[in-house]
């Protein structure tokens, strides 16, 4: 027995690929970026896909892939995260994005999936003015039966080489269910870091593409960066310039130390955003190399495998790879729903 997995607002798979890696069945992608929907059909070529906007998209239109319902199955609802950013500065519910998670949840009443799989920024539970969205889902979840778990939790506790704070739930219908422990960090194996998902990759030039690897790239910086990122250590800023490179918006402020800083290769990885290509965006900067972060280094920093390839122009691409849900969490989240099914199911299961 499987477990078959239905990935609504899948980007370009970062869900659904971790899933993959704990031994379920990808049954569907669904998401109205064309880029990421190549990019999810270009690594899962037999899951179906789903173009379009979820709103627009009946409940009865999956039945086909449903199916007779041989094996649990898992609906995941990683809904786009910016009206829920702390980098979203406006308080009101007039984005339109802050209701798709009650779409999800039409989807979850239709069929009532054995699973259900949220992975979000804190500020879907924290901001007052856009929780109710989220609130509401979970008087949905109580409605239905199923028992879950809500929390808060460090993608670098399951292996992810990446600061990242997420809100995780994790969902199963007449049963109650826990979000997996921590493996690493605490008393489990040591955080990862740069240097473990990266160090191995063939070196690269600012502006140079790998001939081997269409993903391997990095974004030509101007002059006056290379200057800059020469005059910046490992895991240093701009604090680090001399008085004359330093930009004008950033004397005598002390905020945003982060862009145009160096990553360090001894330590976890800032978390990635959708700019994580750009040195001048974030700490992007090569822990050694004069450059940015090449797309497929960025990617690997999410714990993407080195063989998984993005669809797309460099920006689209380096927007799927920021907003993805690191693999490595989600296989995790994976083993501890296929523990849960061994345990509920009489049919056998085998973990992988």
């Amino acid at each position: 027995m499987s477990i078959d997995v239905f990935d609504f607002f899948s980007g370009c798979g970062g869900t659904s690929a971790g899933f993959s890696q704990a031994g379920f069945n990808i049954k569907m992608g669904l998401d109205i970026d064309l880029d990421a929907a190549d990019t999810f059909s270009l690594n899962f070529p037999l899951s179906k896909f789903i173009h379009g906007d979820i709103r627009l998209v009946k409940t009865s239109d999956i039945a086909t892939i449903v199916g007779d319902r041989q094996h649990p199955i898992l609906f995941t609802g990683c809904a786009p995260c910016q009206p829920f950013s702390k980098q979203n500065r406006h308080s009101d519910n007039k984005d339109a994005r802050i209701n798709l998670l009650s779409e999800f949840g039409r989807f979850v009443s239709a069929w009532l999936p054995d699973y259900v799989f949220i992975e979000n920024v804190p500020g879907m539970q924290k901001n007052a003015a856009k929780s109710e969205t989220f609130q509401k889902f979970l008087k949905l979840l109580d409605t239905l039966g199923y028992g879950y778990d809500v929390q808060l939790v460090e993608a670098q506790w399951f292996g992810v080489p990446q600061k990242r704070t997420r809100l995780v739930l994790l969902a199963s219908l007449n049963s109650s269910i826990e979000i997996p422990a921590r493996t690493h960090g605490g008393e489990g194996a040591r955080y990862a870091t740069v240097k473990d998902w990266i160090s191995g990759l063939p070196s690269l030039l600012s502006g140079e593409t790998d001939p081997n690897d269409k993903d391997h790239f990095a974004m030509k910086l101007s002059d006056l960066n290379m200057t800059r990122i020469r005059a910046t250590p490992e895991g240093g800023g701009r604090e680090s310039w001399p008085e004359h490179l330093i930009l004008d918006c950033h004397k005598g402020y002390a905020g945003h130390t982060d862009v145009y800083g160096r990553l360090s290769w001894d330590k976890p990885a800032v978390g990635l955003t959708t700019k994580c290509i750009s040195y001048s965006n974030g700490r992007f900067g090569h822990p050694s190399s004069d450059r940015a972060l090449s797309l497929r280094e960025a990617a690997c920093l999410q714990t993407f495998p080195r063989g998984f390839q993005f669809s797309g122009s460099k920006q689209s691409r380096a927007r799927q790879v920021g907003n993805a849900v690191p693999p490595l969490m989600a296989k995790y989240v994976g083993l501890q729903i296929a523990r849960h099914a061994k345990q509920f199911s009489s049919a056998p299961f085998n973990i992988t």
